[in-house]
């Protein structure tokens, strides 16, 4: 590792977390779609909540993603079977863009090993190809055009999102970093496992795993904004010992 720190997450998000996946586990184990619906509604909230309890800025690509994301969740509630997957799969689509366009600029590939660079190039190419090949399997079990279109480029957006939080991981390799890196994979394996109940087997572990792992993911996510809130902070303040360092060389 190239910086050390201390890794520790903030308890009033662990307290929730474990909360609301014990609430997922009882709904998913009861098989009550409704109740799940219900709760999942709760997941942005309650962390939302926490994180303006202590903090009082939040980046519009955020709030955004925030957003969609909850749109995404309550799409279930608002439209009928037939819409429901296609405006989800939107929705969560412009959420994992807001994602991308808010790390994005942290990401220097060029900064990267050579050899780790053309690892994660190939790694991207491979996801793509499997991408391509559920889609191609999705024609044949979905007649719907569109609903395949966007369940697509919903998940080349999440592989997107994958790979550039590893890629500022290998560049940084702090806590903020790894924090980003766990979201990404936890919604990597809660969008494969949704995909694996909608389309092939439905079985109420799989929509719990969805649940847990959709929350987790969220949960790393509010974590990373409040270490990123604090380190916004850190830098202000050597910015003013900086500037109050140099009025005191002049007057001196």
């Amino acid at each position: 590792m190239k910086n050390t720190f201390n890794f520790s997450l903030n308890s009033q998000f662990i307290g929730a977390l474990l909360v609301l996946i014990s609430i997922t586990v009882f709904g998913a184990f009861n098989e009550d779609s409704n109740f799940l619906q219900t709760t999942k509604l709760l997941y942005i909230p309650v962390f939302l909540l926490l994180f303006l309890i202590k903090n009082r800025t939040i980046k519009v690509p955020i709030v955004l993603c925030l957003l969609y994301s909850f749109l995404g969740d309550s799409a279930s509630m608002v439209f009928d079977n037939y819409i429901f997957l296609k405006a989800s799969s939107i929705m969560y689509f412009f959420s994992y863009l807001c994602l991308i366009s808010f790390v994005a600029p942290t990401f220097k590939f060029m900064n990267v090993n050579k050899l780790i660079s053309a690892y994660l190039v190939l790694v991207v190419l491979i996801n793509i190809y499997f991408l391509y090949t559920i889609c191609s399997i999705l024609k044949t079990i979905v007649p719907d055009s569109l609903e395949v279109f966007l369940f697509g480029i919903k998940s080349v957006s999440l592989v997107v999102l994958l790979f550039i939080s590893f890629g500022v991981y290998l560049n940084s390799e702090n806590k903020m970093s790894i924090l980003f890196l766990l979201m990404a994979v936890c919604f990597v394996f809660s969008d494969s496992l949704n995909y694996v109940s909608q389309y092939y087997v439905y079985h109420w572990i799989f929509v719990m795993l969805d649940g847990v792992f959709h929350v987790i993911g969220l949960f790393f996510l509010f974590n990373y904004l409040t270490e990123y809130n604090k380190s916004v902070g850190y830098r202000k303040q050597e910015v003013i010992e900086d500037n109050n360092l140099s009025a005191k060389n002049v007057l001196a």
